[in-house]
């Protein structure tokens, strides 16, 4: 059984290869205009997997550029009505359908109080995309599932795409490039342990840290939607302040541990928590003897995590039909969420 979750996902490859192409000159512009800003400071307002994807937006362009990122809450703008000062600073929304009134509203209102605003959004002529100064379109077609994929990948791609052109970093720009073959890498991982592991889990923790702890916070919300599992996303860091306390034998976890600064200390909780009995399933590169499902590399480490995903996101599928689930019709969701 073929799912459409599964088929859109393999088709990141090929949304991420057109994206670059279609996107190249709109992402010089961008950059052109952001360097010209100046920001000392920039927003990002999300929901859902386009949160994840802010997460990931965020992290890069404070690595790559130094700029501090922030979440918004909608509720601020659109309940509170605080009276926001962002003149002269930068805001981007996130989403895939740029329908949600709160969204729409919050960009609209931070854009009359003089925020520079761009929209990285799939459909196209949206209400997010007509309240928002710029856009940068993800290219990424229809997408039938509930459950996003492909599209979340171009989300991060995208992002990948505009803060290689606004740092002017030649090394991370060639490295998207060459994206959409290790995607197709990344998809062909064997990762059907996890499938045999965790086909009859309630509950899990999936741990990341860095631009990792967005693909961790995106595969525990996979879990939920498609194969009903509880499962909760912490940072490597963040674990050990509390939840450590959940796991006790046979505790089911999920280390993503790519390249990086972070990954040291995700494989030593790995280690840690073996010890304490947990069931780890340690997803890192090949030349990382302990692990237990393998992660394709990047041509920049920034971008290990779109490749994590991809893999992560066949394993998903696959798990949700072990479980007897539908992942394209996840209970009491649907494809468009607006919330006010």
């Amino acid at each position: 059984m073929s799912s459409k979750m599964l088929e859109e996902a393999l088709a990141a490859a090929n949304v991420v290869e057109h994206q670059l192409q279609r996107n190249e000159g709109r992402c010089i512009a961008l950059a052109e205009q952001l360097r010209e800003l100046n920001p000392q400071v920039a927003l990002t307002v999300a929901r859902g997997s386009s949160d994840h994807a802010a997460s990931y937006f965020a992290y890069l362009t404070m690595q790559q550029l130094g700029l501090p990122v922030a979440s918004l809450p909608m509720s601020i703008v659109t309940l509170q009505q605080s009276p926001m000062r962002v003149q002269g600073q930068a805001v981007l929304a996130f989403s895939q359908s740029g329908q949600s009134p709160d969204l729409v509203d919050s960009l609209r209102a931070l854009r009359a109080r003089g925020a520079t605003t761009l929209a990285l959004v799939n459909a196209e002529g949206s209400p997010l995309e007509q309240a928002c100064e710029f856009t940068l379109p993800l290219n990424a077609g229809p997408e039938l599932s509930v459950a996003a994929t492909k599209s979340f990948i171009a989300t991060l791609s995208a992002s990948a795409q505009l803060v290689a052109h606004w740092s002017q970093d030649p090394t991370l720009l060639e490295a998207t490039h060459a994206l959409p073959r290790h995607l197709n890498e990344a998809a062909q991982q064997d990762w059907s342990l996890a499938i045999d592991t965790l086909r009859d889990c309630e509950r899990l923790m999936v741990i990341g840290r860095g631009a990792g702890f967005a693909i961790a916070q995106e595969a525990a919300l996979k879990f939920k939607e498609t194969s009903a599992i509880q499962a909760e996303a912490f940072s490597s860091a963040e674990v050990r302040h509390g939840p450590m306390a959940l796991i006790d034998e046979h505790y089911p976890l999920l280390v993503f541990a790519p390249r990086g600064a972070e990954q040291a200390g995700l494989l030593q909780l790995a280690d840690d928590m073996r010890q304490r009995g947990a069931r780890v399933l340690l997803a890192a590169p090949d030349d990382i003897a302990q692990r237990d499902l393998t992660l394709s590399c990047a041509a920049h480490a920034a971008l290990d995590p779109l490749l994590a995903i991809q893999s992560f996101y066949v394993m998903a599928a696959g798990l949700a039909e072990a479980r007897g689930m539908d992942p394209d019709q996840p209970r009491h969701l649907s494809k468009v969420t607006r919330t006010h």
